[in-house]
């Protein structure tokens, strides 16, 4: 049941707690943007798009046009769970960015968090 309500969250309502997570550790809205497109394809305009339509957040990871090969290079824990062992694939894609931006948020460069 946890899932269904996550996915339902519309993702402008998820976005602006991701980029205030940044912006307490003095990161901005722009590396948010980046990793979210990094990870899922969309491009700047793309994701204004989605954010204006208030897209449901699951849908926004369904419709992703491109999740990067590199995802799979994610790993770690996000509230308390290790996102590479999620079964649920849309929960994971959603995981993944929780684990980018906690990485983001303590200081990692973008480098290591695009997993150049």
């Amino acid at each position: 049941m946890e899932n269904a309500r996550v996915f339902a969250m519309k993702l402008p309502k998820v976005y602006e707690l991701l980029v205030q997570k940044a912006e307490r550790k003095k990161r901005t809205r722009k590396e948010v943007d980046e990793i979210i497109c990094w990870l899922t394809g969309y491009d700047e305009e793309g994701l204004k798009e989605q954010l204006e339509k208030e897209t449901e957040y699951g849908e926004f990871f369904e419709h992703a046009p491109a999740m990067n090969p590199n995802c799979e290079k994610i790993t770690g824990t996000v509230c308390g769970v290790r996102v590479e062992n999620i079964e649920d694939p849309l929960m994971r894609r959603i995981r993944y960015l929780d684990k980018l931006i906690d990485e983001l948020a303590k200081g990692k460069s973008m480098e290591k968090i695009l997993r150049k």
